[in-house]
């Protein structure tokens, strides 16, 4: 798991700088997971939510790991072939599984899938009606916004559906796309809710600038990836197009927070009141006594127990 800085796949400075970028990115701030956490009935129900999740989420490593290891040590031994990384569970599942058990991960695999599906769908028609249209035309009806929700979504599945393609031929491996095109995402997010978050000087001026850049810079290393072997193997464009791509999420992450920081300077800092218990400066004591009194020695201890979960994962299957 901890391949060397030279690895021209995963080098692990760059994979651990990346992969907490990324995190912090999914768990703190996508709709996908925000709007759950949204539903709790206060802070505390809403921790030990999030904790719970984190529990949740040890499984697949499990889940997705040992049986990509088993199909691993079946091919070496002949049992089973693929062309594919992609190809290695359904292969597993077909040749080992017996019927019954097939039939119940293949249902699990689709309730699973519907279920994502369904919250991804929501989330594109909340953010769009909500955040965009309902902003523009804010006497909108409410049958009105549930149409237009319900375009967005038609919209997003065609987009989806018409980038396959560009997925195919930007990796072959399908965990890698993902991984990859994450790495250019999360940066300018990341850093804009980290620095609102611990920097209380930031604003508005500098969150946008900053996401407007990143979608400007994560287009153009996709393309620059697709368009890499036409370009002069010594030129920036395609050093930049060619660099891993953790390492290039990192070094995103970086200038980010440099452009967020000198962007927020060209205007006024927010007023205090704006950002009153919003920052790590700006919290009362009494929002510090609230918070230490939603949270007690279980939670710590679940919490603690988690981290020891995923850390003693990393150093068995260092070197494996």
């Amino acid at each position: 798991m901890w391949r060397p800085p030279s690895d021209p796949d995963f080098p692990w400075p760059s994979l651990v700088i990346s992969s907490t970028i990324v995190g912090i990115w999914y768990w703190c701030t996508d709709q996908y997971i925000v709007q759950r956490a949204l539903t709790a009935k206060n802070i505390k129900e809403g921790r030990r939510g999030t904790i719970f999740g984190a529990v949740m989420k040890l499984m697949p490593v499990f889940l997705f790991l040992i049986p990509g290891v088993i199909a691993l040590a079946l091919k070496m031994r002949g049992e089973l072939q693929w062309d594919s990384p992609d190809e290695a569970f359904p292969v597993l599942m077909s040749n080992v599984l017996p019927s019954g058990l097939r039939g119940l991960v293949a249902a699990g695999l689709l309730a699973a899938l519907m279920s994502s599906l369904a919250s991804v769908f929501n989330s594109v028609s909340t953010l769009f009606t909500v955040d965009i249209y309902k902003k523009l035309r804010p006497n909108t009806p409410e049958k009105k916004l549930v149409r237009t929700g319900q375009f967005a979504t038609v919209v997003v599945v065609i987009i989806g559906i018409i980038w396959i393609p560009i997925m195919a031929n930007i990796y072959g491996v399908l965990y890698e796309y993902l991984q990859s095109v994450q790495s250019y995402i999360a940066p300018p997010i990341t850093a804009v809710f980290l620095l609102g978050i611990f920097h209380k000087r930031i604003n508005g001026l500098g969150a946008y600038a900053t996401l407007i850049m990143g979608i400007i810079v994560a287009a153009i290393r996709i393309v620059l990836e697709l368009i890499k072997g036409d370009l002069d193997f010594n030129g920036f464009l395609f050093k930049m197009g060619d660099m891993n791509f953790l390492t290039f999420g990192a070094w995103f992450f970086l200038v980010c927070v440099i452009f967020a920081v000198v962007a927020s300077l060209f205007a006024p800092a927010p007023s205090a009141e704006k950002v009153a218990n919003l920052t790590f400066g700006t919290i009362s004591e009494e929002e510090k006594s609230k918070n230490k009194s939603s949270y007690n020695w279980k939670d710590i201890v679940i919490s603690i127990l988690v981290l020891a979960v995923v850390i003693g994962v990393m150093v068995f299957f260092n070197g494996k």
